[in-house]
């Protein structure tokens, strides 16, 4: 059993990243908008702007107060895309409730959308065209890369059908060729299902949801959950059970999580070059 270490792997990312920027004499810039005092929102902003200045490229962030009104937010955004100094916009989610997520982020212009979640980039990922994919299935594609993990020919099952991961991680792996079953909470006999994988990717938000008797032989496992159980932050997966299964396979912390930072860094060179 190997562990896919994507604590190790985003540090190479950063690294490669860095060698880039230094050659370059414009510096690519990343602005992260931060509505309200959300305590772990704080935390991952702080590191995302931390990130982009360790590798040279400028990071930004603009706190917003928590009463902000939608329109307020709307002119932020506006004034971004207009900015040619600007390369990468992000919302930090969640947002307060009075503002309109759908809204806010749609507004975002598709080139400096370095979330991937605009409407336009769902489109140009739906149909295999260039632009700026949503950064935690990026993270993962890369990791299966970088792990040679063999994707062509191969039955992948995606546990989670959510805009930010479970969709847009099955079109990728069907665009590399694998047959994919997208499984979620209505699902029935899921374990028969998960048992025919080659590959498992759980985004599905339930601590241990994937168990041992539920995998075969050989099976690579990406585990994208978070859950905090007892103070101690898990997976989707029953580590312990489960690895004892699985060629491949992610922990909880130091898998998905540390890749999903490093390919914002990654999406805001690519939103840099899209606009040159």
């Amino acid at each position: 059993m190997e562990i896919i270490d994507g604590k190790k792997t985003a540090e190479s990312i950063r690294k490669e990243l860095k060698e880039k920027i230094q050659t370059m004499t414009i510096k690519p810039h990343l602005v992260v908008i931060l509505v309200g005092d959300d305590p772990a929102s704080k935390i991952y902003v702080n590191m995302k702007e931390r990130d982009a200045e360790e590798i040279g490229m400028q990071g930004t962030v603009i706190r917003m107060a928590g009463d902000t009104t939608q329109e307020k937010l709307e002119e932020t955004i506006t004034n971004l895309n207009n900015d040619p100094e600007v390369h990468g916009i992000l919302l930090q989610l969640p947002i307060p409730d009075q503002l309109n997520e759908e809204r806010a982020l749609d507004l975002i212009s598709p080139e400096k959308d370095v979330d991937g979640l605009h409407d336009i980039n769902v489109g140009r990922l739906h149909n295999n065209k260039e632009g700026l994919r949503p950064c935690t299935p990026s993270g993962i594609i890369e990791l299966l890369d970088r792990y040679h993990v063999e994707t062509e020919g191969k039955y992948a099952v995606v546990i989670g059908r959510s805009k930010l991961v479970g969709k847009p991680i099955a079109r990728m792996l069907e665009q590399r060729q694998a047959t994919v079953t997208v499984c979620h909470s209505r699902t029935q006999d899921l374990a028969t299902i998960t048992k025919q994988a080659d590959i498992i990717v759980v985004a599905a938000g339930r601590a241990n949801l994937l168990t041992g008797d539920m995998v075969s032989e050989g099976v690579v496992v990406i585990d994208v959950g978070t859950n905090k159980v007892d103070g101690k932050l898990v997976g989707d997966v029953n580590f312990d059970e489960v690895s004892q299964k699985a060629s491949k396979i992610t922990p909880v912390p130091g898998g998905v999580g540390p890749m999903t930072r490093a390919m914002l860094l990654v999406n805001t060179l690519k939103a840099m070059k899209l606009q040159q």
